[in-house]
Protein backbone atom coordinates (compact mmCIF):
# COMPACT_ATOMS: atom_id res chain seq x y z
CA UNK A 1 0.00 0.00 0.00
CA UNK A 2 1.26 3.46 -0.91
CA UNK A 3 0.46 6.07 1.73
CA UNK A 4 0.40 8.76 -0.95
CA UNK A 5 -2.23 6.81 -2.93
CA UNK A 6 -4.53 6.18 0.02
CA UNK A 7 -4.09 9.78 1.18
CA UNK A 8 -5.36 10.93 -2.23
CA UNK A 9 -8.28 8.48 -2.08
CA UNK A 10 -9.29 9.74 1.38
CA UNK A 11 -8.95 13.36 0.19
CA UNK A 12 -11.29 12.50 -2.71
CA UNK A 13 -13.75 10.81 -0.33
CA UNK A 14 -13.82 13.97 1.79
CA UNK A 15 -14.27 16.06 -1.34
CA UNK A 16 -17.33 13.94 -2.22
CA UNK A 17 -18.87 14.86 1.13
CA UNK A 18 -19.38 18.39 -0.25
CA UNK A 19 -21.90 16.98 -2.74
CA UNK A 20 -24.35 16.61 0.15
CA UNK A 21 -24.51 20.41 0.38
CA UNK A 22 -25.45 21.02 -3.27
CA UNK A 23 -29.19 21.70 -3.31
CA UNK A 24 -31.24 20.92 -6.39
CA UNK A 25 -34.52 22.43 -7.61
CA UNK A 26 -36.31 19.12 -7.06
CA UNK A 27 -38.25 18.56 -3.85
CA UNK A 28 -38.26 15.30 -1.95
CA UNK A 29 -41.60 13.49 -1.92
CA UNK A 30 -42.51 15.37 1.29
CA UNK A 31 -43.07 18.42 -0.95
CA UNK A 32 -41.02 20.67 1.34
CA UNK A 33 -37.36 19.62 1.45
CA UNK A 34 -35.06 20.34 -1.49
CA UNK A 35 -33.12 17.30 -2.60
CA UNK A 36 -29.32 17.46 -2.57
CA UNK A 37 -27.01 16.01 -5.21
CA UNK A 38 -25.93 13.05 -3.05
CA UNK A 39 -29.55 12.06 -2.38
CA UNK A 40 -30.29 12.37 -6.10
CA UNK A 41 -27.36 10.09 -7.01
CA UNK A 42 -28.17 7.49 -4.33
CA UNK A 43 -31.85 7.41 -5.31
CA UNK A 44 -31.04 6.95 -9.00
CA UNK A 45 -28.48 4.22 -8.23
CA UNK A 46 -31.07 2.16 -6.34
CA UNK A 47 -33.66 2.86 -9.05
CA UNK A 48 -31.16 1.69 -11.67
CA UNK A 49 -30.78 -1.66 -9.88
CA UNK A 50 -34.55 -1.98 -9.68
CA UNK A 51 -35.46 -0.77 -13.17
CA UNK A 52 -32.54 -2.05 -15.29
CA UNK A 53 -34.84 -4.59 -16.93
CA UNK A 54 -36.44 -1.71 -18.87
CA UNK A 55 -33.20 -0.64 -20.55
CA UNK A 56 -33.48 -0.82 -24.33
CA UNK A 57 -30.14 -2.63 -24.43
CA UNK A 58 -28.28 -4.89 -22.03
CA UNK A 59 -26.18 -2.76 -19.68
CA UNK A 60 -23.21 -3.29 -17.42
CA UNK A 61 -25.00 -2.47 -14.15
CA UNK A 62 -21.91 -1.59 -12.10
CA UNK A 63 -20.65 0.74 -14.82
CA UNK A 64 -24.06 2.43 -15.10
CA UNK A 65 -24.34 2.87 -11.33
CA UNK A 66 -20.77 4.21 -11.22
CA UNK A 67 -21.70 6.83 -13.83
CA UNK A 68 -24.84 7.74 -11.91
CA UNK A 69 -22.92 8.13 -8.66
CA UNK A 70 -20.26 10.42 -10.11
CA UNK A 71 -22.12 12.37 -12.81
CA UNK A 72 -22.96 15.34 -10.57
CA UNK A 73 -19.72 15.39 -8.52
CA UNK A 74 -18.63 18.32 -10.70
CA UNK A 75 -21.41 20.40 -9.16
CA UNK A 76 -19.27 20.67 -6.01
CA UNK A 77 -17.44 23.44 -7.91
CA UNK A 78 -19.80 24.21 -10.79
CA UNK A 79 -23.04 24.35 -8.78
CA UNK A 80 -26.33 22.84 -9.86
CA UNK A 81 -27.66 24.20 -13.13
CA UNK A 82 -31.44 23.90 -13.13
CA UNK A 83 -32.70 21.88 -16.09
CA UNK A 84 -34.76 24.83 -17.37
CA UNK A 85 -32.26 27.64 -16.68
CA UNK A 86 -31.35 28.72 -20.22
CA UNK A 87 -28.92 31.38 -19.00
CA UNK A 88 -27.07 28.98 -16.66
CA UNK A 89 -26.82 26.36 -19.41
CA UNK A 90 -24.71 28.74 -21.53
CA UNK A 91 -21.72 28.33 -19.17
CA UNK A 92 -22.56 24.91 -17.70
CA UNK A 93 -20.22 22.82 -19.85
CA UNK A 94 -17.23 25.10 -19.27
CA UNK A 95 -17.81 25.21 -15.50
CA UNK A 96 -18.28 21.45 -15.27
CA UNK A 97 -15.20 20.53 -17.34
CA UNK A 98 -13.04 22.77 -15.15
CA UNK A 99 -14.58 21.19 -12.03
CA UNK A 100 -14.01 17.65 -13.35
CA UNK A 101 -10.34 18.41 -13.94
CA UNK A 102 -9.85 19.70 -10.40
CA UNK A 103 -11.94 17.15 -8.51
CA UNK A 104 -10.82 14.01 -10.36
CA UNK A 105 -7.29 15.46 -10.33
CA UNK A 106 -7.19 14.83 -6.57
CA UNK A 107 -6.77 11.11 -7.34
CA UNK A 108 -3.74 9.17 -8.55
CA UNK A 109 -3.48 9.13 -12.34
CA UNK A 110 -5.05 5.70 -12.92
CA UNK A 111 -8.16 6.49 -10.84
CA UNK A 112 -8.31 10.07 -12.14
CA UNK A 113 -8.37 8.66 -15.69
CA UNK A 114 -11.02 6.05 -14.79
CA UNK A 115 -13.38 8.57 -13.15
CA UNK A 116 -12.80 11.15 -15.90
CA UNK A 117 -13.58 8.53 -18.56
CA UNK A 118 -16.81 7.54 -16.80
CA UNK A 119 -17.86 11.18 -16.51
CA UNK A 120 -16.99 11.85 -20.17
CA UNK A 121 -18.94 8.74 -21.23
CA UNK A 122 -21.99 9.92 -19.29
CA UNK A 123 -21.72 13.39 -20.83
CA UNK A 124 -21.44 11.97 -24.36
CA UNK A 125 -24.53 9.79 -23.79
CA UNK A 126 -23.70 7.32 -26.55
CA UNK A 127 -23.16 3.93 -24.87
CA UNK A 128 -26.05 1.78 -23.58
CA UNK A 129 -24.92 2.53 -20.00
CA UNK A 130 -24.77 6.29 -20.55
CA UNK A 131 -28.14 6.30 -22.31
CA UNK A 132 -29.80 4.45 -19.43
CA UNK A 133 -28.06 6.68 -16.86
CA UNK A 134 -29.48 9.72 -18.69
CA UNK A 135 -32.93 8.16 -18.65
CA UNK A 136 -32.62 7.70 -14.88
CA UNK A 137 -31.39 11.31 -14.52
CA UNK A 138 -34.60 12.52 -16.18
CA UNK A 139 -37.02 9.91 -14.80
CA UNK A 140 -36.16 10.38 -11.10
CA UNK A 141 -36.88 14.15 -10.90
CA UNK A 142 -40.03 13.75 -13.01
CA UNK A 143 -41.23 11.09 -10.55
CA UNK A 144 -40.55 13.41 -7.59
CA UNK A 145 -42.13 16.40 -9.33
CA UNK A 146 -45.25 14.34 -9.89
CA UNK A 147 -45.24 13.11 -6.27
CA UNK A 148 -45.24 16.72 -5.07
CA UNK A 149 -48.18 17.73 -7.28
CA UNK A 150 -45.86 19.45 -9.74
CA UNK A 151 -44.94 22.06 -7.15
CA UNK A 152 -41.55 23.01 -8.67
CA UNK A 153 -42.78 22.74 -12.25
CA UNK A 154 -45.53 25.17 -11.32
CA UNK A 155 -43.34 27.59 -9.33
CA UNK A 156 -40.78 27.76 -12.17
CA UNK A 157 -43.55 28.07 -14.80
CA UNK A 158 -42.13 25.13 -16.73
CA UNK A 159 -43.65 24.53 -20.16
CA UNK A 160 -44.40 21.14 -21.68
CA UNK A 161 -42.10 21.94 -24.62
CA UNK A 162 -39.18 22.48 -22.20
CA UNK A 163 -39.78 19.08 -20.61
CA UNK A 164 -40.03 17.38 -24.00
CA UNK A 165 -36.75 19.00 -25.10
CA UNK A 166 -35.03 18.00 -21.84
CA UNK A 167 -36.23 14.42 -22.36
CA UNK A 168 -35.50 14.25 -26.09
CA UNK A 169 -33.05 11.37 -25.48
CA UNK A 170 -34.85 9.62 -22.61
CA UNK A 171 -36.38 7.00 -24.90
CA UNK A 172 -32.88 6.14 -26.18
CA UNK A 173 -32.11 4.56 -22.81
CA UNK A 174 -35.57 3.15 -22.10
CA UNK A 175 -38.62 3.58 -24.27
CA UNK A 176 -40.68 1.88 -21.53
CA UNK A 177 -39.63 4.32 -18.79
CA UNK A 178 -39.98 7.36 -21.04
CA UNK A 179 -43.51 6.31 -22.03
CA UNK A 180 -44.33 5.71 -18.37
CA UNK A 181 -42.98 9.13 -17.33
CA UNK A 182 -44.82 10.91 -20.13
CA UNK A 183 -48.17 9.22 -19.45
CA UNK A 184 -48.04 9.02 -15.65
CA UNK A 185 -45.91 11.98 -14.50
CA UNK A 186 -45.90 14.66 -17.18
CA UNK A 187 -49.22 14.68 -19.05
CA UNK A 188 -51.39 14.43 -15.90
CA UNK A 189 -49.61 17.58 -14.64
CA UNK A 190 -50.28 19.32 -17.95
CA UNK A 191 -53.97 18.45 -17.61
CA UNK A 192 -54.00 19.82 -14.04
CA UNK A 193 -52.31 23.06 -15.13
CA UNK A 194 -49.12 22.45 -13.16
CA UNK A 195 -47.09 22.32 -16.38
CA UNK A 196 -47.84 25.03 -18.92
CA UNK A 197 -49.00 23.74 -22.27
Amino acid sequence: MSKERIDKQIEFCLELDKEKKIKRQTLLSDGETRENDAEHAWHMAVMCILLQEYSNEKIDLLKTISMILIHDVVEIDAGDTYAYDDEGKKTQREREVKAAERIFGVLSDDQKDKFSALWDEFEAGETPEAKFAHTMDNFQPAMLNNATDGKMWKSHKVKLQQILERNSNSADGSKTLWDYALNNFIMPNVEKGRIQN
